[in-house]
């Protein structure tokens, strides 16, 4: 039988140990679910993101032998003995990466650059962040675990996958992994791939995309789970089958006016994916998300909730001048709310990174 291993000296004797991943604004989501990519493979489906550079650091300290602690603004410390963490608490996805591990001793501090359950996919990102620490760990301990990055995204997926409790896409692990601005090609092939990776604006396209976009923090947490059992929940009962086949389009549409630099494009094509979701689920979209998202289509740019919405943030693009008149407006909006805030947004090229 396996057991446990303690690290609690080797991280006194050695240091602290650190890793961090960023986090992502995106378009076509839940299209990364196999439940629906799977169905809909005849349609090719896709999913863009672009990673955001409000990482997500993990920190390993010693701790308890026999324990593991983990830490996180916004949630209250947890700390529980090996093998006795449950998994349905607000923190229990770092507990199953630290079980994957197998070892002890170790308090798990999460440092988020990005607010807590602002929808930007920062759980992922702490996974897979855990899950690059706790691989360097092992292997300076002895223990050699080589985790590329498609397989540190596949780990941290799995593990979450199967502790959720509901069906998990993939697109917010591999921004993390990868980092970057992608179109993710949901192949679904007979073979178990199941994705092709596009890089999309590299080098001088960073620039052109980061100065046509805004990020906002709409004040109020989101809880995915809610509308994306929702989301699922209609297409098995065959409700909305034609809403993701035009979704499917709409994200097609962004990415190609994206490959082509025609920013009017991409804002048409994000407002109607945006519609679509909300037509299917109205509550995606807060008072201050609607009101965002109101302000940026007045002003011809394209709006839309990141991950599942329901709170969280919201983010626009447009042309470059639309996007500099429409940014006084959304700060005056989120001045309203005194836990909303406008988001510095730059992209981050790096993805997971090992002691940083």
């Amino acid at each position: 039988m396996r057991m446990y291993q303690s690290v609690r000296k080797y991280l006194e004797d050695n240091g602290p140990i650190a890793a961090s991943a960023p986090v992502r604004v995106d378009l076509g989501g839940t299209l990364d679910i196999s439940t629906l990519h799977y169905p809909l493979r005849h349609l090719n489906p896709l999913t863009f993101n672009a990673a955001v550079d409000l990482r997500t650091r993990i920190l390993l300290q010693p701790f308890s032998d026999g324990r593991v602690k983990v830490s996180s603004r916004g949630f209250a410390d947890a700390d529980f003995e090996v093998g006795k963490a449950p998994f349905d608490h607000p923190l229990g996805l770092m507990f199953a990466v630290a079980g994957y591990f197998g070892l002890t001793g170790v308090h798990i501090d999460i440092q988020s650059a990005s607010p807590p359950r602002s929808a930007l996919g920062g759980s992922s990102s702490a996974a897979v962040a855990l899950v690059a620490a706790y691989a360097d760990l092992r292997l300076a301990t002895g223990q050699p675990v080589g985790l590329n990055r498609r397989q540190a995204a596949g780990l941290a997926h799995h593990v979450e996958a199967g502790v959720a409790g509901v069906p998990c896409g993939l697109q917010d692990q591999l921004a993390a992994a990868f980092g970057g601005i992608h179109a993710w090609h949901w192949q679904g092939g007979p073979d178990g791939t199941e994705y092709e990776r596009e890089a999309l604006l590299v080098d001088d396209g960073l620039d052109w995309f980061e100065k046509r976009v805004l990020l906002a923090y709409c004040g109020q947490p989101h809880e995915s789970r809610n509308i994306n059992s929702r989301w699922i929940a209609q297409f098995l009962a065959a409700r909305t089958r034609s809403d993701w086949a035009e979704i499917v389009d709409c994200t097609w549409g962004f990415v190609d006016a994206m490959k082509k630099g025609d920013a009017a494009g991409a804002a048409m094509w994000m407002n109607r994916e945006a519609a679509i979701r909300l037509r299917m689920t109205p509550d995606v979209l807060d008072d201050l998300g609607t009101r965002l998202c109101a302000a940026a289509e007045k002003a011809g740019c394209g709006a839309r909730f990141t991950g599942a919405g329901g709170g969280g943030c919201v983010w626009t693009f447009g042309r470059q001048a639309d996007i500099e008149k429409l940014k006084p407006l959304w700060a005056a909006h989120a001045e309203t709310i005194a836990t909303a805030a406008l988001l510095d947004f730059a992209v981050d090229t790096k993805g997971m990174r090992v002691n940083s």
